[in-house]
């Protein structure tokens, strides 16, 4: 996407991003100020003056320093009220740095007696507080007043930047006091049931101030800061559509707090859902940024970033990720040194550092780490889905299964964490369930056949075989790759462009098959008795060698395709051996596998049976040649010869 910028285009972009980083670091959002000031800081200076600063030349007048006309505040009601509430703000603003949270919201709002439960301070954990039961039914009804004309509006008059301020600071000081009340990461007292206490009362609070705001005709002017916390509170109470939805209005409001982009990120799980809204988000560079990152996979960007800003540790746990998946474990070590002398309490470090003992088999080390990042941040998504893979290794399923659920709590987009579960309940022999969670992932990542695939292998663990055989091939679909310009969707196209495997001699709409999915089918199709299904699946399986295959599964009624992850081996003929293999030949096919050996044997057995004794003698002759199921295919050239000396041929 190209896109040009005159110079009076860069330098409303400067002012803007100026503008961002003061109105953010003003109302204590200090990560959404530190990237627009890391966007402000990567824009090409503009001069704006011949003087050139280093000469000696006196200055006889001071410089000029230009007004940004972004950073006023335009409503002459919001101006009065901040300018009468400015000294106040100074001083709320300093607890809120300090963290004293509760001081901070006392400065604007009437005091109240923090909701900490009795419970907590008592010996007895039998003992239920009944402050405790309120708070747990006033959260599930989060977000359930919309239209409720009981709402109204408890704030006193405040302009908008300071009731945030207040507002803010009092979610803060339930996000704190739910910390310390878990105690210890998975520990006795955390079992995720401990919430915000502040929630239900901030839900109700801002429901009545917007509700108030629409009947005087002012729901058009909001400055984006309200409607995001409002949305934030929707989410904590998993209330994620109306959330969506502030969401939008937000980044109407003011586009360049990114913050709100990245919450509204959080809540799409596919290309799909981001194509559903975006008629409904704002024409302006922001939406473009926001493009940009949601198709970001490419660990490339990482490597040139960290040469540019080696400090840098925002998102370096996605980068170890991506290294931890490729095997590099030297440039995993690398980052791993450097995070750690960056800043050895950041929770990316600590997934960074974790990721690598794991790359090592070092998986109780590895769990340390990642409980040291959750509890430098409970709601660090990253680690619970980390700590709850190495958990799986080491074989403890009860805590891996807690930390799945932890990570869905925390983001219920979170495909991984789906996955994850569907895996744990799978060791315990538990299909039912391990069906649900891999449905849910399934519905999250509609274009990855790994996903299709625990559901088909769950649905015959079940004897569901219908159902086993939709879902798997669902994943040939989704795991077919073909060559760029086809019917790939483009959103998935300029996602995957780095994982496709295509290469520049691959012919137009020639797709390679899973060979392990495709005997997987035809073995299913034999469980059912329809042994013509199970040998059309087989001849399938067994063209995956060549991949001369001119169109994936005949039955399936799916368009939508999604780039594979693997591996293109050379092009052998039925029956070559590897050593005569034609290496001028171009790559198209698996090559012999067991899995290709297995339906070849297969087909052999079943002409025999048929009486197609020249079929089943060629396909042992090659079985022969290949190297397995050697004693097989002679035992069946002894039948085929037998039969044929009877007069059977």
């Amino acid at each position: 996407m190209a896109v040009s910028f005159t110079d009076d285009n860069i330098k409303e972009l400067r002012y803007r991003l100026e503008d961002a980083v003061i109105k953010c670091s003003e109302r204590c959002l200090y990560q959404s100020a530190k990237w627009a000031a890391e966007m402000l800081d990567s824009l090409a200076p503009i001069n704006d003056s011949d003087t050139d600063p280093d000469s000696l030349m006196d200055i006889t007048e001071p410089p000029t320093i230009p007004v940004n006309p972004f950073s006023l505040t335009t409503d002459p009601v919001e101006a009065a009220l901040e300018a009468q509430e400015a000294h106040k703000y100074l001083l709320a603003k300093s607890y809120f740095d300090t963290r004293e949270y509760d001081r901070c919201t006392a400065v604007f709002l009437p005091p109240t007696i923090p909701p900490v439960p009795l419970s907590s301070l008592s010996p007895n954990p039998k003992t239920k507080s009944p402050i405790s039961q309120k708070g747990k039914t006033k959260v599930s009804s989060l977000g359930g007043s919309r239209g409720n004309s009981a709402a109204r509006n408890p704030y006193p008059r405040l302009s908008q930047k300071a009731l945030f301020l207040a507002l803010y600071a009092k979610y803060m000081a339930g996000e704190k006091r739910k910390d310390e009340e878990t105690e210890m990461v998975l520990g006795p007292a955390d079992g995720g049931m401990t919430v915000n206490r502040e929630l239900a009362a901030l839900a109700r609070g801002l429901e009545g101030w917007f509700a108030e705001r629409r009947a005087q005709g002012l729901e058009d002017r909001g400055q984006g800061w309200l409607e995001y916390l409002h949305a934030v509170v929707l989410l904590k109470g998993k209330n994620e559509d109306e959330a969506k939805e502030w969401l939008i209005r937000s980044v109407h409001l003011y586009p360049f707090h990114w913050g709100a982009w990245q919450e509204l990120n959080d809540l799409l799980a596919n290309t799909e859902d981001l194509k559903k809204i975006a008629d409904l988000l704002p024409q302006n560079i922001m939406t473009l940024v926001f493009h940009l990152y949601y198709f970001e996979e490419a660990s490339h960007i990482f490597s040139d970033i960290l040469i540019n800003f080696p400090h840098r540790l925002d998102s370096l746990d996605h980068y170890s990720n991506i290294l931890y998946v490729m095997g590099a474990r030297p440039q995993l070590a690398f980052i791993a040194q450097l995070a750690t002398a960056t800043d050895k309490f950041r929770p990316e470090t600590c997934c960074v550092v974790g990721n690598y003992y794991s790359l090592k088999s070092e998986h109780e080390k590895a769990v340390m780490y990642f409980r040291r990042a959750l509890t430098l941040d409970r709601n660090f998504l990253s680690a619970w889905t980390l700590m709850g893979h190495e958990y799986i290794e080491m074989k403890n399923t009860h805590a891996a299964i807690e930390s799945y659920r932890r990570a869905v709590d925390v983001n219920r987009k979170d495909y991984r964490a789906w996955y994850g579960l569907g895996q744990a309940y799978e060791v315990l022999d538990m299909s039912f369930y391990a069906l649900f969670y891999y449905q849910r992932a399934a519905a999250l990542r509609p274009y990855d056949p790994k996903m299709w695939q625990a559901v088909g292998s769950c649905y015959a663990k079940m004897d569901r075989l219908e159902q086993s055989i939709k879902a798997l091939k669902r994943a040939l679909v989704a795991g077919s790759y073909c060559e760029s310009g086809s019917s790939v969707d483009p959103a998935l196209e300029a996602a995957g462009a780095s994982h496709s495997g295509l290469g520049p001699g691959a012919s137009t709409g020639r797709r390679i098959l899973d060979p392990e999915t495709l005997h997987q089918i035809a073995t299913l199709y034999e469980r059912l008795g329809d042994e013509e299904e199970a040998a059309a699946y087989m001849e399938l399986t067994l063209q995956q060698e060549t991949g001369e295959v001119d169109s994936p599964d005949p039955d399936s009624d799916e368009n939508e395709q999604d780039s594979g992850d693997e591996s293109v081996h050379h092009r052998r003929r039925p029956g070559q051996a590897y050593e005569d293999e034609d290496e001028s030949e171009p790559a198209g096919g698996t090559g012999v596998t067991v899995t290709t050996s297995k339906a070849r044997l297969w087909l052999a057995r079943w002409a025999l049976r048929i009486g197609d004794l020249a079929r089943a003698d060629q396909l042992a002759g090659e079985l022969c040649q290949d190297g397995i199921e050697v004693e097989e295919a002679k035992a069946l050239m002894r039948d085929v010869r037998a039969r044929r000396e009877g007069g059977g041929g």
